[in-house]
């Protein structure tokens, strides 16, 4: 083929008909391409977040509906001041520009009081090591009360009148008081003994005397920092003391 052929060729109307053809075809196929992305992405469409932070589920969701937004709940909280079911708090903000479809993610008051579980910091625990505990856990503490027993150790919880065991549920906004030990037992505390009834025949002797058994009280007023060991600490509350006496 020499270069007249060649020339000949680049002036055909059908060769130039079918690049022209060809053009137009990857031309079409931009632009239908672009306008289908920006359908899709909603390029240049900006849909304002509305406030939803203190109305009921259902309000939001019928806000939400008619933006053309949609609405999800990923988490649940409690303020006690707010009716069950409001929104507490939204993401993204309100004010933000989103898109068509765009998920707004929010928080629920939740319809029940949130209640928290008594740790085993009974007869376990020092007073500091129990508020730390249960403070972080969440509990609302009053100031400790001190009752008779070893000197800062965790003796009991009450809340209100109720005394608590661990296992325990109590509301998250329910106060709880920690009972802690003041180091001395009560003066006023005192233990009776007195001999198991026998009959007094095992006791008549040859002189026909019977044993004679006295009751005896004995006050407890010392100090549990006088203890010495644990175990007396923890379980044994105080010497006992008895004395018996023969009638001559």
């Amino acid at each position: 083929m020499n270069s007249s052929d060649i020339l000949g060729k680049l002036k055909s109307r059908y060769l130039w008909g079918n690049l022209c053809a060809m053009a137009l075809v990857v031309l079409a196929l931009v632009i239908g391409v672009k306008f289908a992305l920006d359908a899709y992405t909603h390029h240049g469409e900006a849909i304002t977040v509305p406030n939803l932070k203190d109305k009921r589920f259902a309000d939001a969701d019928r806000i939400m509906a008619d933006l053309n937004l949609v609405m999800g709940v990923n988490d649940t909280g409690y303020v006690k001041t707010l009716p069950p079911d409001c929104i507490l708090s939204q993401s993204p903000a309100a004010g933000d520009k989103v898109k068509s479809g765009h998920v707004i993610y929010v928080t629920i008051n939740s319809l029940h009081t949130p209640t928290l579980t008594i740790p085993d910091v009974i007869d376990n625990s020092s007073l500091r090591e129990a508020m730390a505990k249960l403070t972080a856990m969440g509990f609302k503490l009053t100031q400790p009360q001190f009752v008779p027993g070893e000197r800062d150790w965790v003796v009991g919880v009450v809340a209100g009148t109720r005394q608590l065991q661990a296992g325990d549920k109590v509301a998250v906004d329910t106060p709880i008081t920690i009972q802690v030990g003041n180091g001395q037992l009560s003066a006023d505390d005192s233990i009776n003994f007195i001999d198991n009834a026998i009959d007094s025949e095992d006791f008549i002797e040859e002189g026909g005397d019977v044993d004679d058994f006295h009751e005896v009280r004995v006050s407890m007023r010392r100090s549990w920092n006088d203890i010495t060991s644990k175990r007396e600490r923890r379980k044994g509350k105080h010497d006992t003391l008895y004395k018996r006496h023969r009638r001559n």
